[in-house]
């Protein structure tokens, strides 16, 4: 049983969005330091690692599906670093928040899982509406800050302030996220 889950966000992502420039640029900033946090979650044995990605409409898509889609994509290149483990949940979603028709509260609960630890795209919609859907469950929250990743920075600070004001959640860096 995990006390804690990283829950890594929508990170296999073709970059051919309206704002998928202003994206790349945050993900640019974020995705070393969410390579090694997921490096050091698949090390522990007291956190679950969890993938959970849109489905980009189609819904007959695998997991292997989804990351080809995003390999193929303009930035293969933040994709690959954080390309989910064979050995790790995978859940597609439909809408921004992580829960919202999927089977993720169902498998935190069976796991033991008390705190959830939210990372990568995009701070301001689906980390913000995951992190408020975790809040009405009654999970902890903890969000490493070099992480997630933005289209908007001042909509992003905004909602890891809501995040930490509202929702009781932990801003930390990726360095202090896995403990305590």
């Amino acid at each position: 049983m995990s006390t804690a889950a990283l829950i890594v966000m929508d990170m296999l992502n073709p970059y051919d969005h309206q704002d998928a420039d202003l994206l790349a640029e945050s993900v640019e900033r974020i995705v070393e330091p969410l390579a090694d946090l997921v490096g050091r979650a698949r090390g522990s044995e007291d956190v679950e690692l969890v993938f959970v990605n849109d489905n980009h409409g189609d819904f007959t898509a695998t997991r292997d599906d989804i990351a080809a889609l995003a390999l193929k994509g303009r930035r293969p290149d933040l994709v690959e670093p954080v390309l989910p483990p064979e050995d790790s949940p995978f859940l597609a979603k439909v809408r921004h928040s992580g829960f919202y028709g999927t089977s993720l509260e169902y498998l935190l609960n069976q796991r033991g899982v008390e705190t959830v630890i939210l990372a990568g795209q995009v701070t301001e919609q689906c980390v913000l509406y995951s992190a408020l859907d975790a809040y009405v469950r009654h999970f902890s929250i903890r969000v490493p800050r070099d992480c997630v990743a933005h289209i908007h920075p001042d909509l992003g600070d905004a909602a890891l302030r809501m995040m930490e004001r509202n929702m009781g959640a932990e801003i930390v860096g990726s360095d202090r996220c896995l403990t305590g």
